[in-house]
Protein backbone atom coordinates (compact mmCIF):
# COMPACT_ATOMS: atom_id res chain seq x y z
CA UNK A 1 0.00 0.00 0.00
CA UNK A 2 1.39 3.41 -0.98
CA UNK A 3 1.11 5.83 1.93
CA UNK A 4 3.19 8.60 0.37
CA UNK A 5 1.73 12.03 1.16
CA UNK A 6 1.89 14.89 -1.34
CA UNK A 7 2.59 18.57 -0.66
CA UNK A 8 3.99 21.49 -2.62
CA UNK A 9 6.84 22.26 -0.19
CA UNK A 10 8.67 20.28 2.48
CA UNK A 11 10.66 22.28 5.04
CA UNK A 12 13.33 20.26 6.84
CA UNK A 13 14.30 21.79 10.18
CA UNK A 14 12.47 24.07 12.61
CA UNK A 15 15.23 26.34 13.86
CA UNK A 16 15.40 30.02 12.91
CA UNK A 17 15.75 29.28 9.18
CA UNK A 18 12.95 26.71 9.05
CA UNK A 19 10.47 28.75 11.08
CA UNK A 20 11.21 31.87 9.03
CA UNK A 21 10.56 29.89 5.85
CA UNK A 22 7.33 28.42 7.25
CA UNK A 23 6.14 31.88 8.31
CA UNK A 24 6.62 33.27 4.80
CA UNK A 25 4.92 30.24 3.24
CA UNK A 26 1.93 30.75 5.55
CA UNK A 27 1.87 34.48 4.94
CA UNK A 28 1.75 34.06 1.16
CA UNK A 29 -1.16 31.62 1.17
CA UNK A 30 0.35 28.18 1.66
CA UNK A 31 -1.63 26.08 4.13
CA UNK A 32 0.28 23.87 6.61
CA UNK A 33 -0.30 20.13 6.19
CA UNK A 34 -2.15 20.75 2.90
CA UNK A 35 0.42 22.73 0.88
CA UNK A 36 3.54 22.41 3.03
CA UNK A 37 4.88 20.49 5.99
CA UNK A 38 7.67 21.27 8.47
CA UNK A 39 9.69 18.27 9.68
CA UNK A 40 11.98 18.61 12.70
CA UNK A 41 14.08 15.88 14.27
CA UNK A 42 14.50 17.65 17.62
CA UNK A 43 12.32 16.48 20.51
CA UNK A 44 10.88 19.94 21.20
CA UNK A 45 10.78 23.49 19.80
CA UNK A 46 13.95 25.57 20.00
CA UNK A 47 16.18 24.38 17.18
CA UNK A 48 19.82 23.97 18.23
CA UNK A 49 19.31 26.50 21.02
CA UNK A 50 17.59 23.90 23.21
CA UNK A 51 20.88 21.98 23.43
CA UNK A 52 23.10 24.89 24.55
CA UNK A 53 24.86 24.72 27.90
CA UNK A 54 23.08 26.26 30.94
CA UNK A 55 25.76 28.90 31.57
CA UNK A 56 25.07 30.47 28.16
CA UNK A 57 22.48 32.88 29.47
CA UNK A 58 20.29 34.98 27.21
CA UNK A 59 22.27 38.09 28.15
CA UNK A 60 25.44 36.50 26.72
CA UNK A 61 23.84 35.75 23.35
CA UNK A 62 25.06 38.16 20.68
CA UNK A 63 23.10 38.83 17.52
CA UNK A 64 19.93 36.88 18.28
CA UNK A 65 17.52 38.42 15.78
CA UNK A 66 13.77 38.04 16.28
CA UNK A 67 11.78 35.77 13.99
CA UNK A 68 9.67 37.60 11.38
CA UNK A 69 6.33 38.90 12.58
CA UNK A 70 6.90 38.49 16.31
CA UNK A 71 9.45 40.12 18.59
CA UNK A 72 11.10 38.46 21.56
CA UNK A 73 10.58 40.95 24.39
CA UNK A 74 10.96 41.02 28.16
CA UNK A 75 13.31 38.02 28.39
CA UNK A 76 15.35 37.76 31.59
CA UNK A 77 19.02 38.09 30.59
CA UNK A 78 20.03 35.81 33.48
CA UNK A 79 17.97 32.84 32.25
CA UNK A 80 19.64 30.16 30.11
CA UNK A 81 19.28 30.97 26.42
CA UNK A 82 18.16 27.36 25.86
CA UNK A 83 15.02 28.05 27.92
CA UNK A 84 14.30 31.58 26.66
CA UNK A 85 14.62 30.79 22.97
CA UNK A 86 12.91 27.40 23.18
CA UNK A 87 9.88 29.05 24.79
CA UNK A 88 9.94 31.81 22.17
CA UNK A 89 10.07 29.30 19.29
CA UNK A 90 7.28 27.22 20.83
CA UNK A 91 5.05 30.26 21.21
CA UNK A 92 5.90 31.33 17.64
CA UNK A 93 4.86 27.95 16.24
CA UNK A 94 1.55 28.19 18.09
CA UNK A 95 0.89 31.82 17.15
CA UNK A 96 1.25 31.17 13.41
CA UNK A 97 -0.15 27.62 13.50
CA UNK A 98 2.90 26.14 11.76
CA UNK A 99 2.10 22.56 12.87
CA UNK A 100 5.68 21.34 13.05
CA UNK A 101 5.96 17.55 13.02
CA UNK A 102 8.50 16.16 15.51
CA UNK A 103 10.49 14.18 16.19
CA UNK A 104 10.89 13.20 12.53
CA UNK A 105 14.26 12.10 11.15
CA UNK A 106 14.78 12.77 7.45
CA UNK A 107 16.84 9.90 6.09
CA UNK A 108 17.15 10.74 2.39
CA UNK A 109 15.79 12.97 -0.36
CA UNK A 110 15.58 11.28 -3.74
CA UNK A 111 14.29 11.93 -7.23
CA UNK A 112 10.68 10.77 -7.60
CA UNK A 113 8.28 10.54 -10.52
CA UNK A 114 7.00 13.51 -12.49
CA UNK A 115 9.73 15.90 -11.37
CA UNK A 116 8.73 15.43 -7.74
CA UNK A 117 11.10 14.79 -4.85
CA UNK A 118 10.67 11.94 -2.38
CA UNK A 119 11.54 12.78 1.23
CA UNK A 120 12.07 9.54 3.16
CA UNK A 121 11.62 9.94 6.91
CA UNK A 122 11.03 8.04 10.14
CA UNK A 123 7.39 9.09 9.72
CA UNK A 124 6.92 7.80 6.19
CA UNK A 125 7.56 9.34 2.78
CA UNK A 126 6.55 12.77 1.47
CA UNK A 127 6.31 13.63 -2.21
CA UNK A 128 6.99 17.30 -2.88
CA UNK A 129 7.56 19.67 -5.77
CA UNK A 130 10.07 21.80 -3.86
CA UNK A 131 12.23 21.53 -0.75
CA UNK A 132 13.58 24.04 1.78
CA UNK A 133 16.52 22.54 3.63
CA UNK A 134 17.01 24.36 6.95
CA UNK A 135 19.00 21.78 8.91
CA UNK A 136 21.82 24.04 10.11
CA UNK A 137 25.05 22.58 11.47
CA UNK A 138 24.52 21.54 15.11
CA UNK A 139 24.13 17.86 14.22
CA UNK A 140 27.50 17.72 12.48
CA UNK A 141 30.20 18.72 14.98
CA UNK A 142 33.63 18.67 13.37
CA UNK A 143 36.27 16.57 15.16
CA UNK A 144 39.78 16.93 13.69
CA UNK A 145 42.03 13.88 13.77
CA UNK A 146 45.50 14.01 15.34
CA UNK A 147 48.08 11.29 15.90
CA UNK A 148 47.64 9.54 19.23
CA UNK A 149 44.07 10.76 19.74
CA UNK A 150 42.80 7.30 20.63
CA UNK A 151 45.47 6.87 23.34
CA UNK A 152 44.40 9.84 25.47
CA UNK A 153 43.37 8.66 28.95
CA UNK A 154 41.35 11.75 29.79
CA UNK A 155 38.05 12.98 28.42
CA UNK A 156 37.51 14.42 24.94
CA UNK A 157 34.36 16.34 24.09
CA UNK A 158 33.10 18.82 21.53
CA UNK A 159 31.38 22.17 22.05
CA UNK A 160 28.13 20.37 21.16
CA UNK A 161 28.55 18.35 24.38
CA UNK A 162 29.81 21.17 26.61
CA UNK A 163 27.93 20.96 29.95
CA UNK A 164 29.07 24.27 31.49
CA UNK A 165 32.20 25.28 33.43
CA UNK A 166 31.41 23.63 36.78
CA UNK A 167 32.01 20.18 35.26
CA UNK A 168 35.70 21.06 34.83
CA UNK A 169 36.47 22.10 38.42
CA UNK A 170 40.04 21.22 39.34
CA UNK A 171 40.84 19.78 35.92
CA UNK A 172 43.54 20.68 33.39
CA UNK A 173 41.79 21.58 30.14
CA UNK A 174 43.15 22.04 26.62
CA UNK A 175 40.74 24.08 24.48
CA UNK A 176 41.20 23.66 20.72
CA UNK A 177 39.78 26.27 18.34
CA UNK A 178 40.08 29.94 17.47
CA UNK A 179 36.42 30.86 17.09
CA UNK A 180 33.93 32.53 19.39
CA UNK A 181 33.06 29.27 21.20
CA UNK A 182 36.69 28.59 22.06
CA UNK A 183 37.24 32.00 23.63
CA UNK A 184 33.91 31.83 25.48
CA UNK A 185 34.76 28.40 26.90
CA UNK A 186 38.18 29.57 28.09
CA UNK A 187 36.81 32.66 29.80
CA UNK A 188 34.15 30.57 31.55
CA UNK A 189 36.49 27.76 32.54
CA UNK A 190 39.31 29.89 33.97
CA UNK A 191 37.77 30.36 37.46
CA UNK A 192 37.03 26.61 37.77
CA UNK A 193 39.78 24.68 36.00
CA UNK A 194 43.16 23.90 37.54
CA UNK A 195 44.77 25.10 34.29
CA UNK A 196 43.72 25.96 30.76
CA UNK A 197 45.71 25.87 27.52
CA UNK A 198 44.44 27.44 24.30
CA UNK A 199 45.65 26.07 20.95
CA UNK A 200 44.63 27.10 17.44
CA UNK A 201 45.79 26.27 13.93
CA UNK A 202 45.96 29.93 12.95
CA UNK A 203 46.83 33.04 14.90
CA UNK A 204 43.50 34.46 16.11
CA UNK A 205 42.49 37.85 14.73
CA UNK A 206 40.76 40.22 17.13
CA UNK A 207 38.56 42.92 15.68
CA UNK A 208 38.69 46.42 17.08
CA UNK A 209 35.67 48.68 16.83
CA UNK A 210 31.94 48.01 16.47
CA UNK A 211 30.45 45.37 14.21
CA UNK A 212 28.77 47.77 11.78
CA UNK A 213 26.35 46.93 8.97
CA UNK A 214 29.14 47.55 6.46
CA UNK A 215 31.43 45.07 8.22
CA UNK A 216 28.60 42.54 8.31
CA UNK A 217 27.83 42.97 4.63
CA UNK A 218 31.48 42.52 3.67
CA UNK A 219 31.72 39.35 5.75
CA UNK A 220 28.53 37.87 4.28
CA UNK A 221 29.75 38.71 0.76
CA UNK A 222 32.95 36.72 1.35
CA UNK A 223 31.02 33.68 2.61
CA UNK A 224 28.55 34.05 -0.26
CA UNK A 225 31.35 34.00 -2.80
CA UNK A 226 32.53 30.63 -1.44
CA UNK A 227 29.13 28.95 -1.80
CA UNK A 228 28.71 30.44 -5.28
CA UNK A 229 31.91 28.63 -6.23
CA UNK A 230 30.71 25.35 -4.70
CA UNK A 231 33.13 25.44 -1.76
CA UNK A 232 32.10 24.45 1.78
CA UNK A 233 30.88 27.56 3.63
CA UNK A 234 33.00 29.16 6.32
CA UNK A 235 31.61 30.83 9.42
CA UNK A 236 31.12 34.60 9.39
CA UNK A 237 33.53 34.84 12.39
CA UNK A 238 36.28 33.30 10.27
CA UNK A 239 36.23 36.38 8.03
CA UNK A 240 35.36 39.08 10.58
CA UNK A 241 37.68 38.17 13.43
CA UNK A 242 36.86 37.96 17.12
CA UNK A 243 35.31 41.00 18.84
CA UNK A 244 37.73 42.70 21.22
CA UNK A 245 35.56 43.84 24.15
CA UNK A 246 36.47 44.62 27.76
CA UNK A 247 36.02 41.02 28.92
CA UNK A 248 38.29 39.73 26.15
CA UNK A 249 40.91 42.39 26.90
CA UNK A 250 40.91 41.35 30.55
CA UNK A 251 41.22 37.67 29.61
CA UNK A 252 44.22 38.49 27.41
CA UNK A 253 45.81 40.50 30.22
CA UNK A 254 45.21 37.67 32.71
CA UNK A 255 46.81 35.12 30.39
CA UNK A 256 43.57 33.20 29.87
CA UNK A 257 43.58 33.95 26.14
CA UNK A 258 47.23 33.10 25.60
CA UNK A 259 47.17 31.30 22.29
CA UNK A 260 49.61 28.48 21.55
CA UNK A 261 50.19 26.97 18.10
CA UNK A 262 48.47 23.69 17.33
CA UNK A 263 50.05 20.66 18.97
CA UNK A 264 51.48 17.91 16.78
CA UNK A 265 50.21 14.86 18.62
CA UNK A 266 48.13 13.66 21.52
CA UNK A 267 49.68 11.46 24.20
CA UNK A 268 48.00 9.39 26.92
CA UNK A 269 48.70 12.22 29.39
CA UNK A 270 48.09 15.31 27.24
CA UNK A 271 49.38 17.02 24.10
CA UNK A 272 52.84 17.43 22.62
CA UNK A 273 54.69 19.59 20.09
CA UNK A 274 57.57 18.61 17.83
CA UNK A 275 59.89 20.98 19.67
CA UNK A 276 59.58 18.82 22.80
CA UNK A 277 57.00 20.87 24.69
CA UNK A 278 54.32 18.89 26.49
CA UNK A 279 51.15 19.92 28.35
CA UNK A 280 49.45 17.48 30.68
CA UNK A 281 45.67 17.47 30.45
CA UNK A 282 42.61 15.80 31.92
CA UNK A 283 40.27 17.10 29.21
CA UNK A 284 40.57 18.12 25.55
CA UNK A 285 37.67 20.36 24.56
CA UNK A 286 37.28 20.58 20.77
CA UNK A 287 35.76 23.98 19.94
CA UNK A 288 36.38 23.24 16.28
CA UNK A 289 33.08 24.18 14.75
CA UNK A 290 30.45 22.39 12.74
CA UNK A 291 29.73 21.38 9.16
CA UNK A 292 26.48 21.72 7.23
CA UNK A 293 24.07 18.86 7.98
CA UNK A 294 23.18 17.97 4.38
CA UNK A 295 24.04 14.26 4.10
CA UNK A 296 20.37 13.38 3.51
CA UNK A 297 20.60 15.30 0.21
CA UNK A 298 23.42 13.03 -1.07
CA UNK A 299 21.18 11.00 -3.46
CA UNK A 300 20.54 14.22 -5.44
CA UNK A 301 24.29 14.63 -6.13
CA UNK A 302 24.35 18.36 -5.43
CA UNK A 303 27.92 18.55 -4.15
CA UNK A 304 30.55 20.20 -6.33
CA UNK A 305 34.14 18.96 -6.70
CA UNK A 306 35.14 21.62 -4.14
CA UNK A 307 33.09 19.81 -1.49
CA UNK A 308 30.21 22.24 -1.07
CA UNK A 309 26.82 22.80 -2.69
CA UNK A 310 26.82 25.61 -5.22
CA UNK A 311 24.15 28.12 -4.23
CA UNK A 312 22.84 31.30 -5.87
CA UNK A 313 20.87 33.22 -3.27
CA UNK A 314 19.26 30.26 -1.53
CA UNK A 315 18.72 28.09 -4.63
CA UNK A 316 20.91 25.08 -5.35
CA UNK A 317 22.39 25.75 -8.79
CA UNK A 318 22.24 22.05 -9.72
CA UNK A 319 18.52 21.78 -8.85
CA UNK A 320 16.25 24.86 -8.65
CA UNK A 321 13.69 22.88 -6.63
CA UNK A 322 16.08 22.81 -3.67
CA UNK A 323 16.66 25.83 -1.43
CA UNK A 324 19.23 25.91 1.35
CA UNK A 325 18.24 28.38 4.06
CA UNK A 326 20.64 28.92 6.95
CA UNK A 327 23.51 27.66 4.77
CA UNK A 328 26.64 29.75 4.27
CA UNK A 329 25.81 33.47 4.12
CA UNK A 330 22.35 32.95 5.64
CA UNK A 331 23.64 31.08 8.71
CA UNK A 332 23.15 34.08 11.02
CA UNK A 333 19.75 34.65 12.62
CA UNK A 334 19.02 37.80 10.60
CA UNK A 335 20.39 36.11 7.46
CA UNK A 336 18.07 33.15 8.00
CA UNK A 337 15.05 35.47 8.18
CA UNK A 338 15.91 37.17 4.90
CA UNK A 339 16.79 33.89 3.23
CA UNK A 340 13.48 32.33 4.27
CA UNK A 341 11.59 35.16 2.59
CA UNK A 342 13.76 34.96 -0.55
CA UNK A 343 13.38 31.18 -0.82
CA UNK A 344 9.58 31.36 -0.58
CA UNK A 345 9.45 34.12 -3.21
CA UNK A 346 11.57 31.97 -5.55
CA UNK A 347 9.49 28.86 -4.88
CA UNK A 348 6.26 30.72 -5.68
CA UNK A 349 7.72 31.80 -9.02
CA UNK A 350 8.86 28.25 -9.82
CA UNK A 351 5.50 26.68 -8.96
CA UNK A 352 3.61 29.37 -10.91
CA UNK A 353 5.80 28.78 -13.98
CA UNK A 354 5.20 25.02 -13.78
CA UNK A 355 1.45 25.63 -13.55
CA UNK A 356 1.52 27.79 -16.70
CA UNK A 357 3.56 25.26 -18.66
CA UNK A 358 1.48 22.27 -17.56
Amino acid sequence: MNNTREVEVVVIGAGQAGLSSAYHLRRTGFEPERDFVVLDHSPAPGGAWQFRWPSLTYGKVHGMHALPGRELTGADPQRPSSEVIAEYFAEYERAFDLRVRRPVDVRAVREGDGRRLLVETSDGTWSTRTLINATGTWDRPFWPRYPGQETFRGRQLHTAQYPGPEAFSGLRVVVVGGGASGTQHLMELAPYAAATTWVTRREPVFREGPFTEDVGREAVALVEERVRRGLPPKSVVSVTGLPLNDAVRQAIADGVLDRQPMFDRITPEGVEWNDGRHVEADVILWATGFRAAVDHLAPLKLREPGGGIRVEGTRAVADPRIHLVGYGPSASTIGANRAGRAAVRDIRRLLAAELVSA
